[in-house]
């Protein structure tokens, strides 16, 4: 039975721009994150792959294997507002029931529309209504299938412009052309322990009975995968975000010490406003630096400390200084940074410390100094105001209104797509 349409656009990013730019249509186009000879391109169009050129082919190779290529900077916030519009189109046609990811989106098929003939009809629906709305540079591949793996796995089959159909009868043997690693959650880890359990084909997992899978996977995951291949109905998962991260590679010129702090200002500000945005409290904090590979004068770190619930920023951006002066403001050639904000509290159980005091590890105390104890700068109640800043922000813009630590680097660690979350536009422009 069939009950999944799955959507897949393809090369989305640099259809993208090609759709925005008529003069790049037709020519190969690799989108990159900066405009920068040691960076890697994190999507590329379809003229440009049939040189050779894939994510994560560097800027040199990529010019290398396809001199003509033409190289743009990404600017996600006009992948998020396609994409919206994107989900819009497709609603006009059937109801979206989950995005998967940016450049992903599933329909359910109920009643009549479990039918094959009835199913393709409104799979080209789709196609037009995504090419009328969006333009004619914005393609997609269609999988329709009876639940989300089989359709993702279908949808990959023909790429691009492409609507494959697969139903129960088409298994197992429709899938035997596939490797182990296209299907999603089989990565270079979980390949070496298929591998090791003796499952190195499609064929062979296919076969193999749920309670190898069970123990292969370490858990029900694999019972769930023996399930998915033989085409049962699954709802989406509901998961709970245990944390809430930004990172930055930066720019040459941002590569110091003083850089780095400035854009760690910054992502820890943005993460602040995400965290109140979306109704949750931090109870912890970790800090990284990646140090460039060229240098060996100093290596890379990372500091991390916990603290009582809160979503204050001037507190957080004080749990931030006391985090970097413990060590890691000693890299000498930063490369890239990141925050991240753990143990996260919904907002409706949160419970206010009674000592309001936060716990930080031994090899943190050692260098905090007197005049930063943090006893002496425990957060208040500030969400009145913090309410305020944010309407402000989310009214007038990007940069409206920010504390002063960030003002150096106000204009990187711009928003950055995730493979399985799509950006919010009001807070992390």
């Amino acid at each position: 039975m069939l009950r999944t349409l799955f959507i897949d656009f393809n090369s989305y990013f640099a259809s993208v721009e090609q759709q925005l730019e008529p003069k790049l249509r037709g020519r190969p186009v690799g989108v990159v994150p900066m405009l920068a000879e040691t960076t890697c391109c994190i999507a590329a169009s379809y003229e440009a792959k049939q040189f050779g050129v894939r994510t994560g082919t560097g800027v040199r190779e990529a010019r290398r294997l396809c001199p003509d290529i033409v190289l743009v900077e990404a600017v996600h916030e006009k992948y998020v507002r396609v994409h919206q519009q994107a989900v819009a189109a497709v609603g006009r046609i059937a109801p979206v029931r989950q995005v998967v990811s940016i450049d992903e989106m599933e329909c359910e098929l109920t009643g009549r529309w479990r039918a094959r003939d009835k199913a393709v009809a409104i799979a080209h629906a789709v196609k037009k209504e995504i090419i009328s709305s969006l333009g004619e540079c914005m393609t997609t591949s269609i999988g329709i299938a009876p639940n989300t793996l089989l359709g993702k796995l279908a949808s990959d089959m023909q790429k691009p412009d492409g609507l494959t159909v697969l139903e129960l009868t088409d298994l197992p043997h429709g899938l035997y052309h596939l490797k182990l690693q296209d299907i999603v959650g089989i990565g270079p880890r979980m390949l070496t322990r298929l591998n090791r359990g003796g499952i190195h084909s499609i064929e062979q997992l296919y076969a193999a009975p749920r309670d190898v899978l069970h123990t292969v996977w370490g858990g029900v995951a694999g019972s769930e995968m023996h399930d998915m291949l033989r085409g049962q109905w699954y709802g989406p998962r509901v998961t709970t975000p245990r944390s809430l991260s930004h990172a930055h590679v930066m720019p040459p010129g941002m590569r110091h010490p003083q850089g780095a702090f400035d854009v760690l200002n910054r992502l820890a500000q943005k993460a602040a406003m995400r965290l109140r945005k979306q109704g949750y409290y931090a109870t912890a904090m970790s800090v990284g630096v990646r140090a460039d590979h060229r240098y060996h004068d100093s290596p890379g770190g990372s500091r991390d400390t916990r603290f009582a619930q809160t979503q204050d920023t001037a507190y957080l951006l004080h749990v931030l200084h006391l985090l970097w002066h413990s060590g890691l403001h000693e890299v000498a050639h930063p490369k890239a940074v990141s925050v991240t904000l753990h143990g996260l509290v919904l907002a409706s159980q949160h419970t206010p410390d009674l000592f309001a005091d936060f716990y930080l590890p031994a090899s943190v105390k050692v260098a905090v100094t007197p005049s930063l104890n943090p006893a002496k700068n425990t957060p208040r109640d500030r969400s009145k105001l913090y309410a305020a800043l944010d309407r402000i922000s989310i009214e007038h813009g990007k940069n409206a209104l920010y504390f002063a630590t960030a003002h150096h680097a106000l204009e990187h660690a711009p928003m950055r797509i995730a493979f399985n979350r799509i950006p919010d536009l009001e807070t992390e422009r």
